[in-house]
């Protein structure tokens, strides 16, 4: 499981260290693509692969279900890390994801998530402002803390 928040930069050529506590749940290859709210959904193999078999099952006769797989796999590439714990984003990625220098790394369950600062920092003061109001109606959809 993946869970916590670190800062880090993307270089000049596009690499970013993945937080330490997240390279074992990775492993050696992993997947990273574009993600909901412009920022980058990175799953271990084993993640994909049942993320895979979802999306799969998905309607292919849904305009809907078409978009939404065209995007998603459209923009997944195969990565791994160089010996120093950096991942190489490519260019497609960061472009998606607003990536400039400033980066905010979160563990969310089964994924990491790659967010540029400021993206980041707007999306969480939205949120922040309504979680009150989420957690009621996860509570609704009988769903307890």
């Amino acid at each position: 499981m993946f869970m916590g928040e670190y800062q880090h930069s993307v270089d000049e050529k596009g690499r970013l260290i993945i937080p330490a506590k997240f390279r074992d749940g990775l492993g050696s290859q992993f997947i990273v693509t574009r993600g909901l709210d412009h920022c980058l959904f990175v799953y271990p193999a084993a993640e994909w692969a049942i993320l895979e078999q979802k999306l799969k099952s998905l309607p292919l006769m849904k305009s809907d279900a078409r978009a939404f797989t065209r995007f998603f796999f459209s923009g997944a590439t195969e990565c791994d890390l160089d010996k120093q714990g950096r991942v190489n984003l490519p260019v497609n990625l960061r472009e998606h994801a607003r990536l400039e220098k400033d980066c905010i790394v979160l563990g969310v369950t089964n994924r990491v998530e790659i967010w540029s600062k400021a993206t980041w920092e707007g999306y969480f003061q939205q949120s922040e402002e309504t979680f009150n109001e989420i957690a009621e109606k996860l509570v609704d959809m009988d769903f307890n803390f």
